[in-house]
């Protein structure tokens, strides 16, 4: 009876050492994946970020007044401009 105890003993502490190895091992890959997560996030909005919004698109004197329009436009698609200065950089080129 006391080999089988010190059997059942030895396993039950292999096996806990197991489990706690394993489980440290666990949240070390996991904090690595979380940090690599935050890095990345942290580094696409940067990259996908839009310029910053200009308050007036720059007027050539030899641009006609179609091609201020389609530039302005353009920039509205892009989201450079809100609809209210798209207006008003309309109405300025039209005045």
């Amino acid at each position: 009876m006391p080999g089988l105890l010190r059997g059942v003993a030895r396993t039950a502490v292999i096996a806990g050492t197991a489990t706690s190895v394993s489980n440290r091992v666990s949240r070390r890959q996991a904090e690595r994946w979380q940090t690599q997560e935050a890095q990345q996030a942290a580094q696409q909005p940067a990259a996908a970020a839009p310029p910053p919004p200009a308050a007036t698109p720059a007027p050539a004197a030899e641009q006609s007044t179609i091609e201020q329009l389609k530039e302005l436009a353009a920039l509205k698609d892009q989201g450079v401009l809100t609809d209210e200065e798209f207006a008003a950089q309309k109405a300025k080129i039209l005045a």
